[in-house]
């Protein structure tokens, strides 16, 4: 067994001391909103009933006549189309929302699959849909740029607003606060129910990614001109900008920051991750993936096989981080060296992964609509778990990782109990 160094053990780059982050004193949720500019409420006015009330047809058996494997406990078969998002709910993890292609979202209860309430009224794919951090609230978020809040004990719509085409939400992890980025390069930021508004604008194109850093007081966003920014959310303003030879050549897919914030992680369509310090805005090491296989040549009308970073994150308990590719590669690094430490092949592309709180356990859930658990430490595969008919789009894993939810292009989303017996 390998000693378990936490992270904030890392030894890296002899001279760069990464874990001198400056001093964030307990982040105020109170003050964070305080000198925001007020901005119009628009008020969605009374959502049009939905005349097609859902019905849940039994699209379940999509196999063709073949009887597939399923080792799931619940499904959920409310959407008429692809599902695209799914969070449980920090407090309990017993409730879990989804949305989906067929312009809705539904909160429901992960034990038995029964449907708590519909989040109606939205326009276009539901791509984004969270709980805020103490589950009082859940935001759902459709391409078009409508977003809606919904106090979850009233199961009531208690805010809406519209930005432009939206590319990624998250809530802020310790307050009632929202944050949203969207295609024409803005991170919005709302308070929540009140609306006070803030806005911060990166580079006129898509901002593609991003992620509330733990200190609660900065926020990493990446661009899909290959930049990314640490911007400082009290004050509005961008802390470090990592562009060119420091940025990524190409679009940023994820970004992820390890437990204490000191370091993040970017991931880009370039297949590059790269470690930053989050106190310097230094670029600590660059991870590149080299192509396995020599490529074929192109025969005329085909095309060329393309790779990219999807999905990454770092170990709580180890210094390791996990980053998926397209290609179905997991690489496992070890950042005390900086080295690739194990390679786990999957035999279609990675769609997401996600470490285990308190182990060296990663999931990944892959384009062959598989949820896997691999051990980190050994590479090795520790067990699979199959149920749907098609790609698997995202997948949450509860607190105690005893419980694996699940959404796909089947129009589905399903429990799995993943319980290990060595645990």
């Amino acid at each position: 067994m390998e000693p378990g160094g936490g992270p904030g053990a890392l030894g890296l780059h002899g001279d760069e001391e990464i874990i001198e982050v400056v001093e964030l004193g307990p982040p105020g949720p109170d003050d964070l909103a305080e000198e925001m500019e007020d901005v119009d409420f628009e008020d969605e006015g009374a959502e049009e009933p939905d005349a097609e009330a859902w019905e849940s047809e039994d699209d379940e058996g999509v196999e063709d006549g073949m009887e597939a494997q399923d080792d799931s406990e619940v499904t959920f078969s409310l959407h008429s189309a692809s599902v695209f998002c799914v969070s449980l709910d920090p407090k309990t993890n017993t409730l879990a929302v989804t949305g989906g292609e067929d312009d809705k979202a539904f909160v429901w209860r992960v034990s038995d699959g029964e449907l708590l309430f519909e989040c109606s009224g939205h326009k276009d794919s539901v791509t984004c849909a969270g709980f805020s951090h103490d589950s009082v609230f859940v935001a759902t978020g459709d391409m078009s740029g409508l977003i809606k809040v919904w106090r979850v004990d009233a199961k009531e719509e208690v805010w809406s607003f519209e930005v432009g085409d939206l590319e990624w939400m998250e809530w802020h992890p310790q307050a009632h606060v929202l944050l949203a980025g969207t295609a024409d390069g803005n991170t919005w930021m709302w308070k929540i129910p009140s609306g006070d508004c803030k806005t911060f604008q990166g580079p006129a194109c898509p901002a593609t990614c991003g992620r509330i850093l733990p200190d609660g007081k900065r926020a990493v966003v990446g661009y899909e001109d290959g930049t990314m920014r640490i911007w400082d959310l009290k004050q509005g303003t961008s802390l470090h900008v990592l562009k060119g030879q420091d940025g990524h050549q190409d679009p940023l897919t994820c970004v992820a920051s390890n437990q204490d914030g000191s370091l993040i992680m970017t991931g880009s369509v370039d297949c590059h991750a790269k470690l930053v310090n989050s106190a310097t805005g230094k670029v600590v090491c660059v991870f590149k993936m080299e192509s396995v296989t020599p490529k074929a040549p192109i025969s005329e009308g085909e095309e060329a096989e393309s790779n990219s970073v999807e999905s990454l994150g770092f170990c709580n308990v180890m210094p390791l981080a996990a980053v998926g590719y397209l290609d179905g590669t997991l690489a496992i690094y070890d950042l005390s060296t900086q080295s690739l430490r194990h390679k786990c092949q999957h035999e279609s592309g990675i769609v997401q992964l996600l470490w285990e709180e308190s182990s060296a356990v990663v999931y990944t859930c892959s384009l062959d609509g598989a949820v896997r658990l691999w051990d980190a430490r050994s590479g090795k595969m520790i067990s699979e778990y199959r149920g749907h008919s098609a790609e698997i789009l995202d997948f949450a894993v509860n607190k105690d990782a005893s419980i694996v939810v699940t959404t796909s292009g089947d129009h589905q989303a399903k429990v799995f109990c993943v319980q290990r017996p060595d645990r």
